[in-house]
């Protein structure tokens, strides 16, 4: 039996022939997507690419697959939207759903609050939470509306784009800041120069991602040549690392709001970065509850000292 999942990523793989673009826009990773193709092969017992060294070309059968695929989803999407029961809030009342793409730290400290807000029933949202990486959140709002709303967050501007018809509003800055850990003694008043944050072993992102790219960008302006002592892309756990003693780290303020014992918050005047956060929606979505919502979100973020920029 062909599975519908197959079928979506088989559009999006014949449409920009390539496996690597078709799964950046999915959320999935490259070697995901071609396991896809090739059980989709397996089960319809067809040749729908020719693969060559550096690129792929849909068959002929390929293409009538999708046209027929095109036409199978959109009646599955009416089937499910026919048959499915509307959500109620505990009045009885129907609730409007919103898809909601949304960044782990972000998500980690602006649902519990939204969700546990005492007349958060009272505003009659079905939320459906779609947590990644803006890259995957953004892929989201591309692919026939799956997202009514992603928030995303953009480093310097390395690394992530967008379709210019979306309609962006930028929410506020989250600031990193230099994490010591307290065992090397220095205060949270400290001033640390670029000669010895260069000293420092650190805790970096891996090379080639964004973050990674701003960061080493602003190192060298200062002629800084950090010893790196681990990589990491999670900030908890470059938190906990800097807790146990093993470097320093840069960390936005947002993933600090729990941080472990154990670490020092120091002051180094050649380190001003900040990532932007965005929320992103597509102009020709009309959800009533996007506003609700945002007008919600910007009074948490406010709330978390991330000062939100009001209409």
């Amino acid at each position: 039996m062909v599975n519908p999942v197959h079928l979506r990523t088989l559009i999006e793989v014949v449409n920009h022939k390539s496996f690597a673009v078709a799964a950046t826009r999915l959320g999935y990773t490259p070697s995901a997507v071609s396991q896809q193709m090739t059980a989709l092969e397996r089960t319809t017992g067809t040749t729908l690419f020719t693969r060559g060294a550096k690129s792929i070309e849909p068959t002929p059968a390929a293409m009538t697959m999708v046209r027929h695929a095109q036409r199978v989803l959109t009646d599955i999407d009416a089937l499910l939207a026919a048959t499915s029961t509307p959500d109620l809030d505990p009045s009885g009342k129907p609730l409007q759903e919103l898809r909601l793409g949304i960044f782990p730290s972000l998500a980690i400290y602006t649902l519990p609050r939204l969700l546990g807000s005492p007349d958060w029933d009272q505003l009659g949202i079905a939320l459906r939470v779609h947590v990644g990486e803006p890259h995957q959140t953004v892929a989201g709002l591309r692919q026939d509306g799956e997202l009514d709303l992603a928030l995303i967050f953009q480093v310097g501007q390395a690394g992530l784009a967008w379709p210019a018809q979306l309609e962006r509003q930028w929410l506020g800055d989250d600031p990193f800041r230099v994490v010591v850990p307290a065992s090397w003694k220095l205060s949270s008043s400290s001033t640390v120069s670029a000669e010895q944050l260069a000293n420092m072993p650190w805790i970096m992102h891996h090379p080639g991602t964004s973050d990674a790219t701003v960061i080493s960008r602003l190192f060298s302006a200062f002629n800084i040549h950090p010893r790196i002592v681990a990589y990491s892309d999670d900030f908890n756990a470059s938190l906990h690392m800097a807790a146990a003693g093993l470097g320093a780290a840069l960390v936005p303020e947002l993933a600090m709001l729990q941080a472990p014992e154990g670490i020092r918050v120091i002051d180094a005047p050649e380190i001003r970065l900040a990532r932007s956060i965005f929320a992103l929606q597509s102009p020709e979505n009309h959800n009533p509850k996007v506003r609700v919502f945002m007008d919600r979100l910007t009074t948490v973020l406010g709330e978390l000292s991330i000062a939100p920029k009001r209409r």
